[in-house]
């Protein structure tokens, strides 16, 4: 009698010992995540090369205990802010009719929510009203007109969003456009070629991505944009579009991008980095492998070089739980701003697939 309880005590341990086994392999790598979770907080900021003030900002905030989402979101308003930065928000370089359309999204780890706003005309800080689309709707995107309203409702001004830099941009494009049309550069009676040379026409791809680690470990991104220069009205690439341009997992980490949208939009990039992290890769690891699938996915023969590689270019930057951080581009010669706590951030050198020139 006795023996035959400790076998059913046996079996009973046994069996319940099998479920825990089976339900921790379902949750892939789940002791480093339970190892990540009982791991020192390290605050962290990243963002794009042209996040140096974006990242201190958000240092700023994150140290007086700010959110990390209202941190990342205060530092990109400095950009969304900056006429002299014609790749996102006030100034930004405008669609193919000399309108400034905005896209942006916004993603909230703790909560898993997020919001985005895309083809936004008139409003200046486009990261400000994802956040609302994210708190006071129960959306994840509001695009065009709709966004507008939306926007309006929530008391957001409207204004011109096109400076003289940008329109004068503007007007040397569409000058610049074709010779079948009327639109010509300043000539003189002998000029030729005068038409639209496409190497020598600068199509923006202009964003900044800034994610963050706050002190209590919520891990939040934004990515924000003015989009492709000169692009047709509506279109609209990763940035506002949370998996592609965007994404974080409170478990894992976050990623985000700039670069060519359309490749990234077909890639989903963002979230297969977070993915990637989640298989213990390294940041930086994650995002190389990201550029890969790109590069395997682009057969288009117009978007490849005589050696088969794409033509353009995309980058991302990625932190991890742990507060590790890593960025990388299919082409050398892209950086990212970092910040671990110092009161100025300062620019790495992302890894690349290819070398310049080579």
């Amino acid at each position: 009698m006795h023996s035959s309880i400790n076998r059913r005590k046996f079996f009973r341990s046994a069996t319940a010992a099998g479920v825990t086994a089976i339900v921790a392999g379902h949750a892939t790598n789940a002791p480093q995540l339970m190892a990540q979770s009982n791991a020192p907080i390290k605050p962290i900021a990243i963002a794009s090369a042209n996040g140096l003030q974006a990242t201190a900002k958000a240092m700023s905030l994150i140290q007086e205990g700010a959110d990390a989402l209202d941190a990342v979101i205060a530092g990109v308003n400095i950009v969304e802010d900056d006429p002299k930065d014609q790749s996102v928000g006030y100034g930004g370089l405008p669609n193919e009719d000399g309108v400034v359309e905005l896209d942006a999204s916004v993603m909230h780890g703790p909560t898993g929510r997020g919001g985005c706003v895309a083809a936004l005309r008139n409003i200046k800080n486009p990261s400000k009203v994802a956040k609302v689309v994210m708190e006071r709707s129960d959306h994840v995107l509001i695009v065009g007109e709709g966004a507008l309203r939306f926007a309006r409702a929530h008391g957001f001004q409207e204004e011109n969003l096109l400076t003289e830099d940008s329109r004068k941009a503007w007007l040397q494009w569409k000058e610049n456009l074709s010779t079948t049309d009327d639109w010509l550069p300043p000539h003189d009676i002998d000029a030729k070629n005068i038409g639209m040379n496409l190497k020598s026409v600068i199509r923006n791809h202009g964003t900044i991505n800034c994610n963050a680690i706050d002190l209590r470990g919520g891990i939040s991104g934004c990515t924000t944009t003015s989009g492709l220069a000169f692009k047709i009205p509506g279109r609209v690439g990763d940035s506002p579009i949370l998996g592609a341009g965007l994404y974080v997992d409170n478990e894992v980490g976050a990623a985000g991008s700039t670069g060519r949208g359309e490749a990234n939009l077909l890639a989903c990039s963002s979230v297969m980095i977070v993915e990637y992290m989640r298989q213990s890769k390294s940041p930086e690891e994650a995002c190389l492998m990201a550029c890969k699938r790109i590069v395997a996915q682009t057969k288009m023969k117009r978007l490849l070089d005589d050696k088969g590689r794409p033509q353009f270019d995309v980058n991302f930057y990625a932190i991890n739980r742990r507060g590790e951080f890593g960025g990388a581009s299919i082409w050398s010669g892209a950086k990212y701003a970092i910040n671990t706590g110092e009161k100025q951030s300062r620019l790495m050198e992302a890894a690349f697939l290819f070398k310049r020139g080579s």
